[in-house]
């Protein structure tokens, strides 16, 4: 007679099974906290930027500020991007080869469309912001999109990136009050939370395993 402690051994076994075919597990902590140490030092390069050209942020939104000083933002704004999406990639597939499983299959495909998607989307709604003058919302849109793309990719990887995305969430909203502080809002949301989460990440699923 099988007894209740191996019934619901039984019962875990298959509920872990379920879960890693349907979530993606082989995302790294430690690439949330180099998108974060990447954040902060985008931010840090603004804001410098602005200090010895005797600006503020809360300038940027005044026609008096120059092309150069959008052109930095823009062009800091794209490299933060373009580094954090690399050490991602890097990260995950360095944890993926230490497990011996592939990279790219049907969860992550998942994952990434429903990430990918509410981005497009508000990055969509920061340009016709942009394009209406209405500029100073831009910084909390980002973040409450950003937010969502976190919460909605969840459902596809682990669960405790719901928290991060709700944190994101209200750092937005909030924000929206504050909209002189947005690149404060930036560096926590962005930055901070980001090495938080992420060290979360690390030692709660991968630091036993190295």
């Amino acid at each position: 007679m099988i007894q209740p402690e191996e019934q619901l051994q039984t019962l875990h076994e298959i509920r872990n099974i379920m879960d890693r075919s349907t979530r993606f597990h082989s995302l790294s902590g430690l690439s949330g906290i180099f998108v974060g140490l990447i954040a902060l030092t985008g931010v840090g390069a603004v804001q410098w930027y602005l200090t010895i050209h005797g600006q503020r942020y809360a300038e940027l939104y005044s026609s008096d500020v120059s092309s150069g000083t959008y052109r930095f933002i823009a062009l800091a704004a794209v490299a933060v991007f373009g580094l954090a999406a690399g050490s991602v990639l890097y990260f995950t597939r360095l944890k993926a080869s230490k497990a011996h499983q592939p990279v790219w299959t049907s969860q992550a495909r998942r994952l990434l469309v429903n990430f990918c998607l509410p981005l497009a989307v508000g990055g969509a709604f920061c340009g016709i912001l942009l394009y209406h003058n209405i500029g100073y919302l831009v910084a909390s849109s980002m973040l409450i999109f950003y937010g969502l793309a976190l919460v909605n990719a969840s459902r596809y990887t682990f669960a405790d990136l719901r928290s991060l995305g709700l944190c994101e969430l209200a750092l937005g909203l909030a924000s929206g009050f504050m909209v002189g502080y947005g690149l404060l809002a930036w560096a926590l949301g962005f930055g901070v939370l980001h090495v938080l989460y992420g060290s979360m990440l690390y030692y709660k699923y991968e630091k036993k395993h190295d």
